[in-house]
């Protein structure tokens, strides 16, 4: 029964679908809300180097090697490695380590998608843009409707379920098509923000806080900060990437696509920036060392608070802000569908029940996990802390392991090139083999020491 399941398991139907369905689980909350916030805390350009170099040297190797993981093994994180090596050596808990992740992400990820919804509502209806800027405004604001816990849960919950309705539907009718749909339209929407926050008298500042790194924001955790973002940025570390690998064509060139994501990625998280930080130079009246002060704060904040103070001072204010949120819950719900699906499939395969079933199970548990969230911000930062700083850069390093010393070098080469179809010569793949097996796992132990020192 199981060796039939096998052999008609579902895959993406085209290399569109994979591009799209991989850079929606890649590209979301990671990039808009938590990338400007942790560009900013760390001091802007400076993050932004590092990050990019993580990028490069973890992050792209290790979504290579995820997706080789899921599309050898044709099944959920944790089974995949149940699958290409026996269970006394205890491999699947690495991927139970990244569906565990997964399911943690989820429960604050939902209440940030809730805060979206929330300001969504408030944008178009006109609310948001008639707050009083006496009283702290966008602060006070906020800070009401964090203090109703009750409301936020159940924000969190209609994006619970919006969620829920993609992942029942499949991968092909539900994962592919709103990826296909979703990421053009998010594209055009960040684009079109970006393009009005340059635009804007005074955002030169803005420009330079991003691209002109200043030495003196050095601090200890940036190194730890960007390997944590990349991983949440790409969706490493987490099953996303070995559960859609699982799903990839025998035709899907890895590597191609891997790159195609990673790319994708750091355009948007750089755009979002580009829309972020030169509206806050812009349209701020604080002098600029007090408006670097502000957004070295970081945070929820940046985005609840200081944008939407930004956006009132604009005309047409309630159009730029209503665009601004649909876009951010646009991007929020591709993360979640990916996060979802992750485990969901973990559920339906490993317990033998249908689906549906799954779903249901999984949304009735995140919803409880969500409303925790809800109702304590300690919960909320703690689960934030463990998933970026701990799961991901603990699950990351043991991929890498895996893939570099577990997994026998020609099955390595035989999905890298599809099967001898793609020619892959075999100095790239001694070299991709020694990144895995060396730099990257003793990089990320060092600056794992390092950041929690």
């Amino acid at each position: 029964m199981s060796e039939n399941k096998q052999k008609v398991r579902t895959t993406f139907a085209s290399k569109l679908g994979i591009i799209a369905a991989a850079a929606g689980s890649a590209v979301g909350l990671g990039n808009i809300w938590r990338f400007p916030s942790v560009t900013a805390s760390d001091g802007g350009a400076l993050f932004l180097l590092v990050y990019i170099a993580c990028i490069l040297v973890f992050g792209l190797p290790l979504m290579i090697a995820e997706l080789i993981i899921g599309r050898a093994a044709k099944a959920n994180a944790s089974g995949a490695f149940s699958k290409l090596a026996p269970k006394r050596e205890g491999w699947q808990l690495v991927g139970g380590l990244g569906v565990l992740a997964s399911f943690l992400i989820l429960g604050f990820y939902f209440v940030v998608g809730g805060w979206t919804l929330e300001y969504i509502i408030d944008s178009v209806s006109g609310t948001l843009m008639s707050v009083n800027p006496a009283d702290n405004g966008y602060g006070d604001y906020f800070s009401r409707f964090l203090a109703n816990p009750l409301r936020q849960g159940i924000m969190a919950t209609i994006f619970i379920l919006l969620t829920a309705f993609f992942v029942i539907s499949g991968v092909k009718k539900g994962i592919e098509t709103s990826a296909k749909f979703m990421m053009p339209l998010l594209f055009v929407l960040l684009i079109g923000l970006a393009i009005r926050s340059l635009t804007l008298d005074g955002a030169q500042a803005g420009v330079e806080f991003l691209f002109k790194p200043d030495l003196s924001t050095m601090r200890p955790t940036i190194f730890l900060d960007a390997i944590g973002q990349a991983f949440f940025s790409l969706s490493l570390g987490m099953g996303i990437m070995i559960t859609y690998g699982s799903y990839f064509r025998k035709d899907s060139h890895l590597i191609k696509t891997a790159t195609q994501v990673a790319i994708l990625d750091s355009i948007v998280a750089i755009l979002a920036g580009l829309t972020i930080f030169p509206s806050a130079f812009a349209l701020s009246s604080l002098p600029v060392n007090e408006i670097k002060e502000v957004l070295e704060k970081g945070g929820a904040g940046l985005v609840f608070m200081t944008i939407p103070e930004l956006f009132r001072q604009l005309p047409f204010s309630s159009l730029w802000s209503s665009i601004f949120f649909i876009f951010l819950g646009i991007a929020a719900l591709t993360s979640m569908i990916s996060l979802m699906e992750v485990v969901t499939v973990f559920i339906h395969e490993e317990f033998k029940i249908s689906r549906t079933v799954a779903t249901i199970i999984v949304t009735i548990l995140l919803m409880g996990l969500a409303f925790g969230c809800s109702y304590s911000s300690l919960f909320f930062d703690r689960l934030d802390f463990i998933t970026a700083k701990l799961f991901l850069p603990i699950g990351g390093l043991f991929v890498s392991l895996f893939v570099g010393w577990r997994l026998k070098k020609a099955l390595v080469y035989e999905q890298l090139s599809n099967g001898g179809t793609i020619k892959i010569g075999h100095s790239i793949l001694n070299v991709y083999r020694f990144i895995l097996q060396f730099i990257a796992p003793v990089a990320i132990i060092l600056i794992f020491i390092y950041g929690l020192l």
